[in-house]
């Protein structure tokens, strides 16, 4: 089952710009794709097929006529259930907003659609983001492409899921606590978390807070940093935001690895990692140590990042859910209940110890890239468990103290405001997606992408190190 839909989005864009394929021809692919494996993965939720139609017909006439084609030009972009569509569905996962057909597009979904993408899915998420599992009352559990009972955590999951069985070759995520590297991991696509600032959102009510981030998501570094050039902007709406040059993002820059230093971290000295995943990722540590210069065991000092996550992470849910709580809480689901419950534990002194903690943190962790280029760590620290469970309860027969305690590795890092790609790196113990994240400078972004650009590369030339792919053959003869 191999078709348009399943090469790179760079590759795409070009045939399109050389009249060798019509965004016509591609779109009607995608959504042929869909129609023979989204019923077992339940990864897109909403489409606009007539206006999508419409939108690539449009882009197949500026092609012929010879008009300037935006980077995106004619390439179907799926978009997180997070991000309001003009005139398509978004529901944030929520039977609060099931009905909601929002009249604008908010300032991400607006930047795709002015670089020529064409807005035609929407992709699943657990309700409000909350829960690093994409399941929701509106629409149900998504499931992984590699084993469909199992989850693709989230709460990008959607996306990566549809991106994995190759029903569009682009898709946004949006990250505060791992959202959109955990999934990335778990269906063996790339991920983006960007400096925050790098791509601005006019959606996010805490707007100084550097936590949530929206991010690009593809088959490839390449495919990624293509959406990303197109995103990346300032915008005066975003306090956060900063001048960027989309040209440093695509074409990347070339990076030779043997010129780097790394360190690596099985657990970043604080994380629970299950005793299987840390024999992976030391194996693989071991088969890819010699690409680089140097490499060094080495944990960053991210002090108590649990609680000081956990308190950061509070006031999202109280800004944002707060309100819909105390009117429809019958209709909230577990993860944003369980949220709101912590967050009225929490003092203004916890409060002020978190930023005091969160300030520290961020000043200990640039020292290690004083010493190091790269830091390098597992993505997720469990294999893909069941989507009708809720969390991981325990790990190394150890019960977690609260249920968002098994993305550690990713939330951890979020706390350093630094720029992470999340990477395919083989197959776990179960035979099911392994990823890394590498961790790059501050506010260096075009360079950890384009170091992970040349290591996806070296990967593909090593099995145990190349991604996986999933059984779509498979995917579209399940019930």
């Amino acid at each position: 089952m191999t078709s348009l839909s399943d090469r790179s989005a760079v590759d795409l864009r070009r045939l399109i710009g050389t009249k060798e394929i019509s965004p016509v021809e591609l779109l009607d692919d995608c959504l042929a794709r869909i129609e023979a494996v989204n019923p077992t993965v339940n990864a897109v939720v909403a489409l606009d097929i007539d206006g999508a139609r419409t939108a690539a017909r449009e882009a197949e006439r500026q092609v012929l006529r010879g008009e300037p084609l935006g980077p995106l030009h004619g390439l179907p972009v799926g978009i997180k259930d997070l991000s309001e569509t003009k005139g398509l569905r978004s529901t944030w996962g929520s039977l609060i907003f099931k009905d909601h057909i929002p009249t604008r597009d908010e300032s991400t979904v607006a930047a795709v659609r002015a670089a020529g993408g064409i807005i035609f899915a929407k992709t699943n998420t657990p309700e409000f983001g909350a829960g690093a599992n994409t399941r929701n009352a509106v629409y149900g559990a998504t499931g992984n492409p590699f084993a469909p009972k199992l989850t693709p955590a989230g709460s990008s999951g959607g996306s990566a899921a549809a991106l994995a069985a190759g029903m569009m070759p682009l898709a946004t995520g949006s990250d505060m606590g791992g959202s959109l590297r955990t999934p990335a991991a778990y269906c063996g696509i790339v991920g983006f978390r960007p400096s925050p600032g790098l791509i601005p959102s006019d959606r996010r009510l805490l707007g100084y807070s550097p936590l949530s981030v929206d991010g690009p998501m593809g088959r490839s570094v390449a495919d990624a940093a293509l959406l990303l050039s197109a995103i990346a902007r300032e915008d005066g709406t975003d306090p956060l935001s900063y001048p960027s040059n989309p040209r440093d993002f695509s074409p990347l820059p070339e990076v030779d690895l043997a010129g780097l230093k790394i360190a690596v971290s099985e657990d970043l000295g604080f994380a629970l990692v299950d005793d299987d995943i840390r024999a992976i990722f030391h194996e693989r540590c071991g088969l890819f140590a010699d690409l680089f210069q140097s490499s060094i065991e080495r944990d960053p000092q991210l002090g108590d990042a649990d609680r000081t996550f956990a308190v950061l992470r509070a006031e999202g849910f109280e800004a944002g859910q707060r309100a819909m709580a105390e009117q429809h809480r019958e209709l909230l689901q577990l993860p944003v209940r369980a949220n709101l419950e912590q967050a009225q534990g929490f003092s203004l002194a916890d409060h002020a110890k978190a930023h005091v903690e969160q300030t520290r943190l961020y000043r200990r962790f640039q020292a290690l890239f004083q010493e190091v280029d790269l830091l390098i760590c597992p993505t997720a620290a469990v294999s893909p468990f069941p989507h009708a469970e809720w969390h991981p309860t325990e790990i190394n027969g150890r019960k977690l103290d609260h249920y968002f305690h098994w993305i550690a590795l990713t939330y951890g890092l979020t706390l350093t405001g630094h720029p992470i790609v999340a990477l395919p790196c083989g197959v776990d113990h179960k035979g099911l997606p392994f990823g890394i994240q590498i961790v790059g400078k501050r506010r260096g972004d075009a360079q950890v992408l384009a170091a992970a650009l040349a290591l996806e590369r070296a990967f593909a030339t090593r099995p145990k190190l190349a991604r996986p792919k999933p059984d779509l053959a498979a995917l579209g003869l399940a019930p």
